[in-house]
């Protein structure tokens, strides 16, 4: 199931190792440059030569969001590719100074497209259960990037005459792979395809990144995050066998709701629970450790609660939801000659001859005929279809109290989607337990719990749902969703969301990582590095390429690490576990520089702590904002977003580049650590009170417990 998606991701992630490439290639060529066009009188043009980049990046991420929305997101890294590859040329030719600036500014282009939508596409293809290792990988690759090119440079500075030509100019040799990948391998987004109406393109791409025929569920899904989900609510339901739960809860037939298992004569009653239950309560007024708190968002405390509710199943298929039969199984119907008879049928567990059919259980629960939208109430029980949408959820439907089409739009009635998840609970109300024997389901109780998110579904009419395993080519997301627009920046979900990517971005940045980055030369020089390298004939330049080789490898099990715990200990967990140690870092390289503690145990310290600060770094800080921003955001503005959070990224990254070198000398190594130092606990703080966790949930369920958190903290709400 995972293979096709994470090939996928393997092959995105390239451009990022590009970027790595570029930015240690052009660290190590900077002093060549230097000397051949005669720079050292020209301060401006030799902080250009590496600013072009920057600048270029900064420059195209103004308009690569909205325009991928526009085009696609396989487009845009294809002229990614096309853009690292021309650069390099130029960059090999360059006759002077003015088109090696030139030729830096498309390169800046090639990273800037790569930085902000290989985490977007990323996130778009891959399943809940493995995004967070899967977009860990730029990380990965760009620290595996930065390595080889340091390698090269080294090798290449022990030569007589090193060119900078040649250095700069072997980008274009791994970009021709990347553009082979880009244009022969990648597929478009699934989501994007949905986007644009492209069903039956969604539909295969999905196929093959899952490994499967039926994905129906998640065509759904991707439809579904097209809407807005008006009139969002949590809701808690109890799940059981339909006899138990008939004879034994007395709840009025109307509110039952009906889902047939898998299994032949199985079948389940899902009733709302009416009491306060603990995700009710959450919902209200928040986690009932933390009810006084109030400075804790409510969306933290919304998403906290469902992880706190789903345990260790979150990330992992129901085992209950995993005997539900799909909805959308009509193509496998070809025997139901009589539709409405068998509907019937279906409802009594029968095939109409009073024995139990396998095949009417499978049926779709949600049919043509199923129900009587002009007049639901008269229906006993709504007929509802689980879904799995990954990560343990289930995308469920069901008629409400409302009439047609119009009801629906309005909000008032109509189809409601229902995003389902089995509770991490040991029992019923009447302490029944859920048995798990041998790794399958085996239901010794009569009922267990469910988390359940309802809201107005995308769907104009139930009778498009029979559609996505027939003629998906009906489907027209055009009659359900309007295309992106400003418009969609003021939704209090969308808003909500871009106050968490933007900060984080920010923080992250003024964290200290460019400070240290420039320190960590200096201090492995006074550790005795630089005279030990010297005594083996390594001149002082290529020891410290070599010492920039060695602190990015010293990365790259630290980034392994973060991949395996990303999505089970979760992006936020990992924040408020790692900045700690940031800081304590910070303010020991503080003190180093502070207190008289003689070269040796200096050094020592010094190199400890710096080492200590990188592998943490990018075990939390250096990739989950990225990670973040291209999941908290919804389909419809998706583009924007992350446009906005990434030019806030290369803008950041602008003020503290160019910053640090009037900081050192206005205030002092130990003012600029200290400053760090000080971000990084306003960073922890922030996590804290506004970053959800968002580990093993589907896309459009995180937006959506998003724009219920805005609305719970709404001034009167």
């Amino acid at each position: 199931m995972m293979r096709g998606a994470a090939l996928v991701a393997i092959a995105a992630a390239i451009g990022n190792l590009l970027q790595g490439w570029d930015n240690a290639t052009i660290a190590g060529s900077v002093l060549y440059i230097k000397r051949e066009f005669k720079l050292q009188t020209e301060p401006t043009i030799e902080g250009l030569t590496v600013a072009m980049s920057l600048i270029g990046a900064t420059v195209i991420t103004t308009f690569s969001g909205p325009v991928s929305d526009s085009v696609g997101r396989r487009p845009m890294l294809i002229i990614s590719s096309v853009l690292y590859f021309l650069s390099g040329l130029v960059m090999l030719w360059s006759p002077n100074v003015y088109v090696l600036l030139i030729a830096r500014l498309l390169d800046g282009f090639g990273i800037g497209l790569a930085v902000t939508l290989v985490p977007v596409y990323i996130s778009e293809t891959a399943p809940p259960e493995i995004r967070g290792l899967l977009n860990t990988l730029p990380q990965f690759t760009g620290c595996v990037g930065m390595f080889l090119s340091y390698c090269m440079v080294f090798g290449m500075s022990l030569m007589d005459s090193p060119s900078w030509r040649l250095m700069l100019g072997v980008l274009s040799i791994p970009s021709i792979v990347y553009f082979g990948l880009t244009v022969f391998y990648l597929p478009e987004s699934p989501r994007w395809l949905v986007s644009k109406g492209r069903m039956v393109e969604a539909k295969r791409v999905l196929q093959g990144l899952r490994g499967r025929e039926d994905v129906s569920g998640e065509m759904a899904l991707l439809v579904e995050g097209l809407g807005g989900g008006g009139g969002a609510s949590i809701e808690e339901y109890i799940i059981g066998p339909a006899n138990e739960l008939s004879d034994n809860e007395q709840a009025p037939e109307k509110d039952q709701i009906r889902l047939y298992g898998a299994e032949e004569g199985v079948s389940w009653i899902a009733k709302p629970v009416t009491g306060q239950s603990t995700l009710g309560l959450v919902s209200r007024y928040g986690s009932m450790a933390n009810q006084s708190t109030s400075l804790i968002d409510p969306t933290v405390t919304l998403f906290g609660s469902i992880h706190e509710n789903l345990g260790d199943m979150g990330g992992r298929r129901s085992m209950l939801f995993s005997t539900f039969g799909s909805m959308f199984n009509m193509g496998d119907q070809g025997n139901n000659k009589k539709e409405n008879e068998d509907v019937e049928s279906l409802r009594e567990g029968t095939d109409g001859s009073g024995v139990d059919s396998d095949d009417n259980l499978r049926s779709p629960l949600l049919s043509r005929q199923d129900t009587d939208v002009e007049n639901p109430a008269s229906n006993a029980i709504e007929q509802v279809s689980g879904m799995d949408i990954g990560g343990g959820w289930q995308l469920a439907y069901k008629v409400s109290e409302g009439k047609g089409e119009d009801s629906n739009r309005k909000g008032g009635g109509g189809l409601k989607r229902i995003y389902l998840h089995q509770e991490n609970t040991t029992g019923s109300r009447r302490g029944s337990v859920l048995s798990l024997v041998g790794g399958d389901a085996q239901v010794e109780s009569e009922c267990v719990h469910a988390s359940a998110l309802v809201s107005q579904s995308a769907l104009p009419s139930k009778d498009l749902i029979s559609q996505f395993s027939g003629e998906i080519e009906k489907v027209k997301p055009s009659a359900i969703a309007k295309g992106p627009g400003l418009a969609d920046l003021f939704d209090p979900g969308v808003k909500h969301a871009l106050v968490v990517g933007v900060g984080i971005q920010i923080l992250q940045q003024f964290s200290g990582i460019n400070g240290v980055l420039y320190y960590t030369p200096q201090i492995l020089e006074q550790a005795g590095v630089g005279v030990l390298l010297s005594n083996l004939g390594i001149r002082p330049d290529s020891a410290s390429f070599l010492i920039s080789g060695v602190t990015t490898l010293l990365m790259l099990p630290s980034i392994g690490v973060a991949m395996r715990l990303m999505d089970i200990a979760g992006r936020r967990s990992l924040l408020l576990s790692t900045l700690p140690v940031l800081l304590l870092s910070l303010i020991v390289l503080v003190l180093g520089n502070i207190i008289n503690m003689g070269s040796v145990v200096h050094a020592v310290i010094s190199t400890v702590s710096v080492v200590v600060y990188f592998c943490c770094f990018v075990m939390g800080f250096g990739p989950i904002p990225n990670i973040l921003c291209a999941e908290i955001f919804p389909t419809r503005a998706r583009g924007v977003c992350i446009a906005i959070c990434a030019l806030t990224f290369w803008i950041g990254d602008i003020i503290v580049t160019y910053s640090l070198p009037v900081m050192l000398t206005s205030i002092g190594l130990q003012g600029v650590f200290g400053i760090y130092a000080v971000v990084c606990a306003l960073a922890w703080i922030f996590v804290f009170l506004k970053v959800p966790e968002t580990k093993g949930m589907p896309l459009e369920v995180i937006t959506e417990f998003f724009a219920v958190g805005a609305k719970q903290g709404e001034p009167g709400a």
